[in-house]
């Protein structure tokens, strides 16, 4: 039982990160996209984007079952 309540949370964790991942996203082309962009907030957001989807192929490796093959 324990083991599907953390399932559920990883699961929800993995739906809230991957909003942010895309909103991240949307931010990053919108601010490429004005003039002058700001390259270091672009970078800062990239940065952290790629953290994001760090921590998003970690969760979804810890929800994955192991296949031996």
């Amino acid at each position: 039982m324990a083991d599907l309540n953390n399932q559920d949370s990883l699961q929800n964790l993995l739906v809230m990160l991957r909003q942010e991942h895309r909103d991240l996203d949307s931010a990053i082309h919108a601010l490429a996209s004005s003039t002058p962009a700001d390259q270091l907030q672009v970078q800062r957001l990239k940065k952290k984007k790629l953290s994001l989807k760090d921590r998003i192929i970690s969760i979804e490796d810890q929800l994955t079952p192991d296949i031996i093959a």
